[in-house]
């Protein structure tokens, strides 16, 4: 029997995900709770009901449509009643076999322009049996993983072992901070990257820059020193923060309200790079 997933989002057409033009595959379900997280509808493993409650003219359709209204449970009758289309279900179940055979379609346009599928999310390791079977059923395409490497060693190994390169995450470099701004611990990072490095395998290592957060020389400084020394490192890549970090929000029925200045200009220091001999950019 095929190993089940949800996902919430197939984005085709990507280049900056690996080599080539690429489709990302958005795993749903993740472990952190970044205080800037760009993407809250991965957060919940479960699929969920998204309301655009800017468009929402109150016209009581999806409440007589609602066979569950003191609790939803993401059946999708309101969705389908809406006038305005404000409303709709982020999350589907799907097996390795079904969505493999989805992907596959495009395997001659992947293998003519050099590219393949990245696992996104959300966090990919959190579902590491579907994630195992679909790679395997997806070979021979060229296949990418990013990961904030927050997930037991065992699950992070066989997660590296089924794709070809690794988008590695690193959100601050400071136990206390990286709780504080992330809600998990530093630590099975740091042995998942310490592994990752001592592998060999190619991967870039991609820092999301928030303002008064990890912005900051020192700190900056600090990631490098977990990066150096000998390893597959192709590159860093700074990920600058972008304002329209908390527009979704709303649609998940939460408000945004990061613990930092989201309009303080950025001024990444690529010098603590380049001095180790990382090679570094910003995106």
């Amino acid at each position: 029997m095929s190993a089940n997933g949800i996902i919430f989002e197939i984005r085709e057409f990507c280049l900056h995900d690996g080599p080539g033009i690429r489709t990302l595959v958005f795993f749903k379900g993740c472990p952190l709770r970044c205080a800037w997280c760009h993407n809250p509808e991965g957060l919940s493993r479960e699929p969920q009901l998204l309301v655009n409650t800017a468009t929402c003219t109150h016209c009581g359709a999806c409440r007589k449509a609602c066979p569950s209204p003191d609790h939803c449970v993401a059946c999708g009758a309101c969705v389908v009643v809406c006038p305005q289309g404000c409303r709709r279900i982020c999350g589907r179940r799907v097996s390795a076999e079904t969505l493999a055979a989805e992907l596959l379609k495009n395997a001659s346009f992947f293998q003519t322009y050099g590219g393949g599928i990245t696992f996104s999310g959300g966090e990919p390791l959190s579902q590491i049996d579907f994630l195992e079977e679909l790679a395997g059923r997806l070979r021979p395409l060229h296949l990418a993983i990013e990961t904030s490497g927050y997930a037991p060693a065992d699950a992070y190994r066989r997660a590296i072992c089924t794709v070809d390169s690794v988008f590695q995450d690193l959100k601050h470099p400071d136990p206390d901070a990286h709780k504080r701004f992330t809600g998990a611990d530093l630590q099975p990072i740091l042995d998942n990257l310490a592994w990752l490095k001592a592998s060999g395998r190619p991967f870039v290592a991609r820092i999301p820059l928030i303002p008064e957060v990890n912005d900051a020389p020192e700190t900056l400084a600090r990631f490098a020193d977990l990066l150096k020394g000998p390893s597959g490192l192709i590159e860093v890549e700074l990920l600058p923060y972008h304002l329209t970090a908390g527009a979704k929000y709303p649609l998940v029925g939460k408000v945004y309200q990061p613990p930092f200045d989201p309009a303080k200009p950025l001024k990444p220091d690529l010098g603590v790079f380049a001095e180790r001999g990382l090679p570094c950019r910003v995106m």
